[in-house]
């Protein structure tokens, strides 16, 4: 049996404050001590049934520590842009050298309880980061080439909730990202129409992500159009270039320093801060927080931060007639106006979104009953279309996908 070498670490010593850990090292120190490791095996069993893990779990539990819990290297790597000095690397190769054993041999030569060794969960769930390293980790023998795909690894994904979800949610009270689980975006080949609006989107999202000058973006125009659905879309897409979303409420505005404080230490990642359906009354105040934010502010916003926002108002502040009425004095007048105007002109982007054309709301129908292996006559799917935008409300691709819903589920 092999007695791991844990309390003699560097850098990766955070492991050992899990529960399992600390399980492990009294199991395997005292491997006669059968009591022990059936602890451990039924907490790990546990612990493998919520997370999914498949095959060798011990291996599972230490890629799951390092990749998610992170260690000082992976915290270096990712403040560093994926970079770390040379002394911090010896010390990273000095704990994969006692990290070894774990990774690489049969989780039965650490604890012997068979099970362990090629388990099966009743839902397997493989995150797409943790692929990865375990694509770096193939044909890796030494703790050099070790290190190297690990670094690689908090590079291209970072490391906690970072490397495992697309987007994220802003904890207000606890003042930390938080990543949201189940997240629903759609593919841009779901998305119909819109060529030029898609193409201006994704176009200024690359640039962003290659480190090219790139705008904040405003996306405006009629409601259920996709504009949200675009945004989302991005985080899909470019999820393993680095891409993140977080999505903000309104009311979290004034946070937003403490916000972009928190995602200028992940100098690694691009992420976009998301506001969906934004606009203010002339009460509201909280807009200046986003005024200064995207510019003028005391402290810059962050090179790997961008603003995007959707909204059905193409200034955003409510604007009255009584703003432009001639009676009022002319100089109290323009500056309504200005301080109207603002804030939107502070998206360097702008992108309008219109009302689907006849055919076009007609082809987003068609994509998504073909999509579930139905296909209607062009002139039945006219008919049925036209009668449920007028129905509802009017054509957009939201409507659209209502009528495939409510057209499915009456199919017998």
């Amino acid at each position: 049996m092999i007695t791991l070498d844990l309390e003699n670490m560097l850098v990766c010593r955070s492991i050992l404050k899990d529960k399992l850990i600390q399980e492990l090292i009294a199991a395997s120190t005292d491997p006669q001590n059968l009591g022990l490791s059936h602890a451990f095996a039924g907490h790990l069993i546990e612990k493998a049934e919520t997370e999914g893990w498949s095959g060798n779990l011990v291996r599972g539990l230490f890629l799951h520590l390092l990749s998610q819990e992170g260690c000082l290297a992976a915290k270096m790597a990712e403040t560093a842009n994926g970079t770390i000095g040379e002394s911090l690397r010896k010390a990273f190769i000095h704990d994969i050298k006692k990290l070894m054993p774990a990774l690489f041999q049969p989780a039965t030569s650490i604890v012997n309880i068979s099970i362990l060794e090629d388990y099966k969960p009743s839902i397997p769930h493989t995150l797409e980061a943790t692929h990865f390293l375990n694509e770096q980790l193939k044909g890796c023998t030494t703790p050099e080439a070790v290190t190297d795909a690990f670094l690689t690894f908090y590079h291209k994904y970072g490391y906690g909730e970072i490397a495992s979800y697309e987007a994220f949610s802003w904890d207000t009270k606890h003042q930390k990202l938080r990543g949201i689980r189940h997240f629903e975006a759609m593919a841009f080949s779901d998305i119909i129409a819109y060529k030029r609006q898609k193409e201006q989107l994704i176009n200024n999202t690359l640039a962003f992500i290659n480190k090219r000058p790139a705008n904040n973006v405003l996306l405006v125009g009629a409601r259920g159009t996709g504009k949200s659905s675009g945004v989302k879309a991005l985080a899909r897409a470019y999820y393993t270039n680095g891409l993140r979303l977080l999505q903000m409420q309104k009311s979290q505005l004034n946070e937003l320093p403490k916000i972009m404080a928190t995602l200028r230490q992940y100098a690694s990642k691009r992420f976009i801060i998301f506001f969906d359906d934004l606009s203010f009354e002339e009460s509201d105040s909280e807009y200046k927080y986003l005024k200064s934010a995207i510019e003028g502010g005391v402290e810059s916003c962050p090179e790997n931060v961008l603003i995007y926002a959707t909204s059905n108002r193409r200034h955003l502040i409510r604007e009255t007639w009584r703003d432009r009425a001639d009676g009022q004095d002319e100089l109290f007048r323009n500056d309504s106006i200005n301080e109207t105007i603002s804030l939107s002109d502070r998206f360097g982007l702008i992108i309008t979104y219109l009302e689907p054309t006849q055919d076009e709301y007609l082809d987003i129908i068609d994509h998504f009953l073909r999509q579930e292996g139905v296909e209607l006559d062009r002139e039945e799917l006219r008919i049925l279309g036209h009668r449920w935008n007028l129905e509802h409300s009017g054509r957009s691709g939201r409507s659209a996908r209502q009528f495939v819903t409510h057209y499915l589920g009456q199919i017998k």
